[in-house]
């Protein structure tokens, strides 16, 4: 069962965050997700590594029901969409996109899209290195100068550690907003997470199981 997202305003923009890690832009009607890391999956399993060769296919599967669910005329990837070289989960991604061909498809180039151009445009994307739709301006990495526009990113894969009592303490995902940056966490499941200082001026919102969570500073 898809979950309703929080609603929020960044910059005068409406945008929806969900817990399946992914953003939504409603006056751009552009959904955003970060660091799927299709491919990464097949890499390990090569490499003799025991690890559940489904993942990737459930992570579309949640895509997928999230372009159902907010019917967005664009999809921006925030890099690290493609983690390997061709193998048959890149034939999967490609199946993935046919189904939704009507949908513009974006991919800004992260460190982990090693493939040639022509395999993007193959199956349906336009790469490039940053996007900057007003007024934001969309990249794999922060950036140190963010120039004209509110940066977000992923890459980083942002996590947050909720301590309680005792030496309890819980590590969750989160969306980090900053004064002049944005991180969205990483969509894919098999990515890991990157724990995050907090400035108190800074935005947190913690991804649940099927909630969001302001985190209070």
């Amino acid at each position: 069962m898809m979950t309703a997202g929080m609603k929020w305003e960044l910059l005068g923009q409406e945008i929806i965050l969900f817990p399946q890690k992914a953003m939504y832009w409603a006056e751009e009607r552009a959904l955003i997700v970060a660091d799927l890391h299709i491919g990464k999956v097949g890499h390990f399993r090569k490499a003799g590594i025991a690890i559940p060769k489904l993942l990737e296919q459930e992570d579309l599967a949640v895509l997928s029901d999230l372009v159902n669910l907010v019917k967005p005329e664009k999809i921006i990837f925030l890099g690290d969409l493609f983690h390997s070289d061709i193998n048959n989960d890149w034939d999967w991604l490609k199946l993935w996109c046919e189904l939704f061909s009507s949908t513009e498809m974006i991919l800004v180039r992260g460190n982990h899209d090693i493939l040639h151009d022509k395999y993007y445009r193959e199956a349906g994307f336009t790469v490039c290195e940053s996007l900057h739709l007003s007024p934001y301006i969309f990249s794999h990495e922060p950036l140190e100068k963010s120039g004209n526009g509110y940066v977000i990113s992923g890459h980083i894969h942002p996590a947050v550690r909720l301590r309680g009592k005792g030496r309890q303490s819980l590590i969750l995902p989160c969306f980090h907003f900053g004064e002049k940056q944005a991180v969205l966490p990483a969509f894919g499941r098999f990515t890991g997470n990157c724990c995050i200082a907090v400035n108190q001026a800074d935005i947190t919102f913690v991804v649940m199981k099927d909630k969001i969570m302001m985190l209070s500073s």
